[in-house]
């Protein structure tokens, strides 16, 4: 029997999985990375490590200190749980949408939780909340703050853990990759990477029905854990070869079908991956493969997700079976073109993004520019 000193030894190293039921022996390979083995629950906990490792290297977090974020969700849980296992206090700016399953777990990790109610130009609580939490942050003495959408440690987690567990898995044979994108984080450095060490694979990004990362104008939309008023700077489109985005109720219904049908849970968001990629599974020959990541379970959604009152008091259907969602994924269209980016530089000024940040963000651009194809470390 292996003991574990402390709970962050288990993050990574996270399993593929098959769907042997949607799945059809005709077509590509179908496989789910499945974050939810992590320990805090999802995919968050590798850049949240990741991002509080290196602040403590740097001396920027020190013991006692404070970590400061704006999220709704994973995020934000998983530094909830970092803080508890490392001592720190942890404060997490949320909004009216977040689920009560994720304020129990932030609250249960210890974190203090402050609800932002004023919503910004569009509609959301994005740049409301971020700008409340970088005023603290210079209010509070000793703290830091992680800064997922602006901090470009969050891609660069997964260009160095996330990417090569992947390929590596596959034994370098992928011929396309599937995530969501809200941050960027998993999207901008996972794409990054398959660029450099595996540039046959097609990077597919997904995103949100109402969602303005690849431009148009935000509306309000249901899936939580994706999309944004905006292209995070984490993410580079140019090494983004295909964009699909898909309605609520579809999301929705794809994750609660893989859990019918294969005993997958998933999230909405994944939800949305799930379908994407098994239409692109659908237009692979037999042999060549998809890996979709799955970003966390299921379980924290059992109150809308799987709440089959709140599904129809939405609107939406409550269940699909197999050849429903193998015909929902058939009928997918990706966006046309190449994807665009809906960069708004002008947001560091108005937000007020830390100058430390902004800092760390022109040295990691430098390096990534010297790194050319150099296996990272």
């Amino acid at each position: 029997m292996s003991v574990i000193a402390n709970i962050l030894e288990t993050v990574g190293r996270t399993p593929l999985l098959t769907s042997p039921n949607s799945n059809q022996a005709d077509e590509g390979q179908l496989l789910f990375k499945y974050e939810r083995y992590n320990p805090g629950g999802s995919i968050k906990d590798r850049a949240a490590l990741y991002i509080v490792e290196e602040a403590e290297r740097r001396g920027w977090l020190k013991p006692g200190g404070t970590i400061i974020e704006s999220s709704s969700g994973n995020f934000g849980i998983s530094l909830a749980m970092i803080g508890a296992a490392k001592g720190y206090r942890v404060v997490i700016l949320v909004d009216p949408k977040t689920t009560s399953a994720n304020l129990a777990l932030l609250k249960g990790f210890g974190a203090e939780v402050i609800v932002v109610t004023e919503q910004d130009d569009s509609g959301s609580y994005h740049k409301t909340r971020i700008s409340l939490a970088n005023r603290l942050a210079r209010e509070i003495e000793n703290s830091y703050r992680p800064d997922q959408c602006f901090n470009l440690l969050n891609s660069e987690a997964h260009f160095r853990t996330t990417a090569r567990e992947i390929v590596e898995a596959c034994s370098g044979r992928l011929d396309a990759f599937v995530t969501a994108v809200s941050t960027g984080g998993q999207l901008g450095g996972i794409s990054r990477y398959l660029k450099i060490y595996a540039p046959e694979a097609q990077v597919v990004g997904v995103d949100a029905v109402g969602s303005a990362i690849f431009g148009g104008e935000a509306e309000a939309y249901r899936i939580p854990g994706i999309g944004l008023g905006w292209t995070p700077d984490n993410l580079d489109v140019n090494d983004v070869d295909s964009v699909y985005k898909v309605p609520d109720e579809s999301a929705f219904l794809a994750a609660r079908a893989f859990a019918r049908n294969e005993g997958i849970l998933m999230g909405p968001s994944s939800g949305a991956c799930a379908l994407v990629a098994l239409k692109i599974a659908q237009e692979l020959k037999p042999g060549q493969r998809v890996v979709c990541m799955v970003s966390d379970g299921g379980d924290r959604y059992v109150q809308t997700l799987f709440n089959d009152e709140w599904m129809e008091s939405q609107g939406f259907a409550v269940h699909a079976d197999v050849a429903a969602i193998r015909e929902a994924a058939r009928r997918l269209r990706p966006l046309g073109g190449k994807p665009v980016g809906n960069y708004k530089p002008e947001l560091v000024r108005q937000l007020d993004v830390p100058e430390s940040t902004l800092r760390l963000n022109a040295e990691l651009r430098d390096a990534a520019l010297g790194l050319g194809t150099a296996v990272p470390e």
